[in-house]
């Protein structure tokens, strides 16, 4: 029988036994613990694309809703320039908190194609988030111009040079995909964003150009843009006159204009996860729903490894159209 005025000691294994149970304690603790609450402060949404444009035009549909579901404001930053690197650049060195975010499109996943020297490294300086949404990419004219379908815009560019506008890495390469399948005499012509191609379109000032369904459709209901033709292989409903690539003889010609949610590299899962759990909560709600397909947008929000594998098939899928056509990286 133990003393009871001598101090206690516990048998070894009885030491174990209580060390395992305080250790079991303290982790049922931490469980039960609240997660960090974020966003503790308000959150930077970068486009770094020109305002109006598609990008845009998703980015804040999507930092109103966040704003009001975390109490905090979301504030989008249009840093343009540099097919989206100066944003990007922007984002990639920003604190791995989540109060600095990126939305970029398919020129992300194309600018290591186009480009010798990037500030970042593409696949190591960035978190994929999700890809929030896809819709196929368009070509436009303008309304009252001479081009009325698809087929007189090829019939056009086969007899002589017409050029040919876009504004990002991804939107080039379709106009070069468009060319290589219909051996056209298309010329690409830069712009630094979506909105800029409609006005020169709608001015006269360019015969046609590559852009979203959601840059392009503002202008096509004001009745200024005529869309003739989607990279996708069947039509949409939003535009039921303009044919497929392929309707009009041209093979292999699909491209997504696809809407990417990245943070910077080391971005806590934890935080990845909220994001993307309560996006699912804001395109739960009918009306964004509605909203986006409204505009040709299709919500996917895939999950951060899916996204990864995704962009992976997109930088390949475009480098084979960029060597083919001899564009070699500036």
């Amino acid at each position: 029988m133990t003393n009871p005025s001598t101090p206690f000691t516990a048998h070894p294994t009885r030491r174990t036994a209580l060390a395992a149970l305080a250790a079991m304690a303290s982790a049922g603790a931490w469980a039960q613990a609240p997660a960090a609450k974020f966003p503790t402060k308000p959150v930077t949404l970068v486009v770094p694309y020109s305002a109006g444009g598609g990008t845009d035009i998703v980015g804040r549909l999507m930092a109103q809703r966040l704003s009001d579901l975390w109490g905090q404001s979301v504030v989008v930053d249009n840093r343009t320039g540099a097919n989206g690197v100066i944003g990007s650049n922007f984002v990639a060195r920003a604190p791995a908190d989540g109060h600095t975010l990126l939305l970029v499109v398919g020129s992300h996943a194309v600018n290591p194609v186009l480009m010798k020297s990037l500030p970042y490294d593409t696949d190591k300086a960035f978190t994929p988030i999700t890809n929030i949404a896809n819709s196929p990419s368009v070509l436009v004219v303008q309304a009252n111009g001479p081009y009325k379908t698809l087929r007189d815009v090829i019939e056009a560019a086969r007899k002589e040079p017409l050029g040919v506008g876009y504004s990002e890495g991804q939107t080039r390469l379709t106009g070069e995909m468009i060319r290589q399948a219909g051996k056209l005499q298309s010329t690409g012509v830069p712009y630094k964003g979506g909105a800029p191609i409609m006005v020169d379109i709608i001015g006269g000032h360019l015969p046609m150009g590559v852009t979203s369904v959601l840059t392009a459709l503002p202008h096509v209901r004001s009745g200024a843009l005529r869309v003739v033709g989607v990279a996708d292989t069947q039509r949409m409903a939003l535009f039921p006159d303009a044919m497929t690539f392929k309707e009009a003889g041209l093979d292999g010609v699909e491209s997504l204009s696809w809407y990417g949610l990245f943070g910077p590299a080391g971005l806590p899962a934890p935080i990845v996860a909220q994001i993307n759990q309560d996006l699912k909560k804001v395109a739960a709600d009918p009306a964004v729903l509605k909203q986006m397909e409204d505009q040709g947008a299709h919500i996917t929000l895939t999950p951060p490894a899916e996204f990864r594998s995704f962009l992976a098939a997109e930088t390949k899928k475009w480098t084979l159209v960029a060597q083919r056509g001899g564009i070699r990286a500036e």
